[in-house]
């Protein structure tokens, strides 16, 4: 592995670790456990990024817990 591959998987970490800190992967998480538990025939259709992330801020606001903002 030479430093330049080595300085990638590097930021390709942190940059993983941070997407997931924040929360940005949410809706990936959310896509691959839709597909996988509710792919039987006549079952809700996934919602799109925007529905989902509609309807999180939505949850948060009915149900407040402990956050920054």
């Amino acid at each position: 592995m030479t430093v330049l591959e080595g300085v990638r998987k590097g930021v390709r970490a942190a940059a993983w670790y941070l997407r997931a800190l924040l929360g940005e992967d949410a809706y990936d998480k959310y896509a691959a456990h839709h597909a996988s538990i509710h792919a039987l025939p006549g079952a809700e259709p996934v919602m799109t990024e925007r529905e989902f992330w509609r309807d999180q801020t939505d949850r948060q606001d009915k149900n407040p817990q402990g956050r920054c903002c």
